[in-house]
């Protein structure tokens, strides 16, 4: 998953706007108490995805996979007055812990916590999505993509996590092709062809699809 030297990194932590209080918090007690943590965004992911939603100013923002709230906290940084995030996780464990952050931060009325399975919330969800930031299951990654972008706004953006997969898309960094890598191959081909999207990767932690709806 690293594709930076460990200084570079923290050279470039250290030269980005740290994390506010609740979020070191979130990442400290998430890497403390839950299982897997490196599915946190984190500090530099973290202050990337708050730089998004600050210039893109979301009015309705979708978030799959919601992990223990820190990715959603920070998009929730450039929401308009009155704008909703809808965030869906299916492991209910975890449900206390999230909604006691949101609370923190004071953004009851602004984070929408949802959980189970997002094939099935997403459908009963009644918006528009200036923002999509899709880190879940990436089997599903091109279903997600496909259900939601006909209720992307003109000019919205998609964000997948995780596309480069610890660096297997590349055959010289796996050993087999699994299921997973197998399914990021054809979702990051999926928009790299798709003519309704602009699209940049960027290596960034795990890899960052951004694409914008034209």
């Amino acid at each position: 998953m690293e594709f930076i030297d460990e200084e570079l990194l923290r050279y470039s932590e250290e030269h980005t706007t740290a994390e506010s209080e609740l979020l070191r918090k979130v990442n400290r007690q998430t890497h403390l108490n839950v299982l897997k943590p490196r599915m946190l965004s984190g500090h530099l992911q973290g202050r990337l995805l708050a730089m998004f939603s600050q210039m893109v100013k979301p009015k309705q923002v979708l978030e799959i996979g919601t992990y223990t709230g820190y990715s959603a906290l920070c998009l929730a940084e450039g929401l308009q007055p009155g704008g909703i995030i809808h965030t869906i996780d299916k492991n209910e464990e975890l449900e206390d812990m999230v909604r006691g952050y949101i609370a923190e931060a004071g953004l009851t009325e602004s984070i929408k916590l949802y959980i189970g399975n997002a094939l099935d919330i997403v459908p009963t969800i009644d918006a528009t999505f200036d923002m999509v930031f899709i880190d879940a299951d990436k089997i599903n990654n091109a279903t997600y993509y496909d259900m939601v972008f006909d209720r992307v706004a003109k000019g919205g953006y998609i964000i997948a996590d995780n596309v480069l997969w610890s660096g297997k898309v590349l055959e010289k960094y796996r050993k087999k092709l699994d299921e997973d890598t197998a399914a990021l191959l054809a979702f990051n081909k999926k928009v790299q062809d798709d003519e309704r999207v602009e699209n940049i990767l960027l290596p960034v932690r795990d890899g960052l699809m951004i694409a914008r709806k034209l």
